[in-house]
């Protein structure tokens, strides 16, 4: 199409690289920040947190927590995060619907807040129950933003920085891993003192974002399509865009609305029942299995083993995994620069073909690390190859399948459903990777390589490329590929306004 080869004028640009910024900072601070934050930070304090825990069951009962319990307990601590996830992503649909996308990141610091109190104040309380309700409401929050902010980004963007600006939520969330990597260290707040602190110092993110994100407007498309505001929307734009000519995409905007006029918002068991949604739903379920299934995770947890492996001195370790971190915020950075240029499907599918490829060496690696002094070193880069090799391309990109291949109507339950994919394949993955570990030893990665394998073969036939589309022209084109030689039928003319709140 034309439009895709059109390029950007340059004082629109500018003034978007202003306005823009602050608006996926804000967004981001709170919200994927958050998820990859809450993710690393509880990874310091494990044996301070274990000790607590035997220390309060001692008080409370006048004998030790029996040794079955104590990595029982943990385990439902570190899980609990995951299920609050999963809740989060199901509330994420109808917050965004009722109280629009920016208002719902607000409101949705209410649970950052709670979770940093309980935090701050269980070790005085002497309550293990209070870490473990706080990591369910931090789960919550951050299955909330993982959904919300995507959208509101997606729909705030122009088409030609929309894949950049959505990127940036995977930037946030490997930002959040390294930030709760080096606030963990012992030198910070990773020692047995300071660990209640550690789990509290997510309330700074969400207060940065409770102070910025006000002054920021509300998603275009929300407003003139679920609210039938045409002023706001036209306001909301203006600060977006600038003095530039807003003819062109107040446009589409309109094609947009006259397109889902008479239609509500779709809830989530409608998706799987209509069949010009099948090849949408059966790329996000497949394309947000694929990613939480590709062992990205599982190299994370293997990781200290590794570098241990390589001589790496015990007290350094936290450092070089700090290095795992870097890797992903390094390879998120380069996708978000090259994503309007390569495409979504050429980053997904050289994602997971390079994750195949480092995959298996590393298996090599770990089947030799006995027989060869050099091979530990080739698995310690395979470790920092296979995490840039997941940045650059599955990352991010999966994150805004749901907000490209669904229109107004159905994008809010189409990021539930993604949602609930993907907190549920974690909440699995973390389950049964000690059981995979233990039973496949040093082959424990071959099931992963499959998936990779399955994601880029998926990726390579069945998923549309969607770069410098507007969501009109995609969904066209989803239509002919659902039903093959027929055209899009004539609009049916509905209410003027919208109601899309009845979710």
């Amino acid at each position: 199409m034309e439009d895709e080869h059109e390029p950007p004028l340059q004082p629109r640009t500018q003034f978007q690289g202003r306005v823009l910024l602050l608006t996926v900072c804000a967004a981001g601070i709170g919200g994927t920040f958050q998820f990859g934050y809450n993710l690393s930070i509880i990874n310091a304090p494990t044996s301070h947190i274990q000790e607590f825990t035997n220390e309060t069951w001692w008080v409370r009962t006048g004998r030790p927590l029996p040794d079955q319990l104590v990595p029982l307990l943990w385990s439902l601590i570190v899980s609990l995060y995951p299920v609050g996830g999963l809740l989060g992503a199901l509330l994420a649909g109808p917050m965004a619907i009722t109280l629009g996308r920016k208002k719902s990141l607000l409101v949705n610091n209410i649970f950052v807040v709670a979770a940093a109190t309980l935090f701050g104040f269980s070790r005085r309380a002497g309550s293990f129950e209070m870490i473990m309700l706080g990591r369910l409401l931090v789960g919550v929050s951050a299955g909330v933003s993982m959904n919300v902010q995507p959208m509101y980004l997606g729909e705030s963007a122009p088409k030609e920085l929309r894949g950049a600006v959505a990127m940036t939520s995977a930037i946030f969330t490997a930002l959040g891993i390294v930030m709760g990597q080096v606030v963990g260290l012992r030198e910070l707040l990773g020692g047995p003192q300071a660990w209640p602190l550690l789990l509290a110092s997510c309330l700074v993110p969400g207060v940065l974002q409770l102070a910025s994100l006000p002054l920021l407007p509300e998603s275009p498309r929300y407003l003139l399509i679920d609210c039938g505001d045409s002023e706001a929307c036209l306001a909301a734009l203006q600060r977006l865009r600038g003095p530039a000519d807003l003819a062109g995409e107040l446009a589409e905007l309109e094609r947009e609305r006259a397109a889902c006029q008479g239609r509500r918002a779709r809830r989530p068991w409608e998706l799987f029942r209509d069949r010009a949604l099948r090849r949408q739903v059966a790329s996000l379920v497949v394309l947000g299995g694929v990613m939480e299934l590709c062992g990205n995770d599982a190299v994370y947890a293997y990781a200290s083993a590794v570098f241990s492996q390589a001589r790496i001195p015990p007290e350094k370790v936290q450092y070089a995994s700090i290095g795992t971190g870097g890797c992903e915020l390094l390879a998120a950075l380069l996708s978000c620069v090259v994503i309007e240029r390569v495409g979504r499907r050429m980053l997904l599918m050289g994602g997971y073909g390079l994750m195949t490829c480092w995959g298996s060496v590393f298996t090599a690696a770990l089947c030799l690390q006995s027989s060869l002094p050099w091979m530990p070193y080739l698995a310690m880069f395979c470790v920092f190859a296979f995490i840039l090799s997941f940045g650059i391309g599955p990352a991010g990109v999966t994150g805004i399948l749901a907000t490209e291949l669904f229109d107004q109507m159905t994008r809010p339950a189409a990021y539930m459903v993604c949602g609930a994919v993907m907190w549920t394949m974690l909440f699995l993955v973390g389950l049964g990777f000690p059981f995979i570990m233990e039973g496949l030893s040093h082959f424990l990665y071959v099931p992963f390589l499959c998936v990779c394998v399955c994601g880029a073969v998926y990726t390579g036939f069945f998923l549309p490329e969607t770069r410098g589309k507007s969501f009109v022209d995609i969904s066209e084109e989803l239509h002919r590929l659902n039903f093959p030689g027929v055209e899009p039928g004539p609009h049916v003319d509905g209410p003027e306004v919208i109601r899309s709140t009845e979710l």
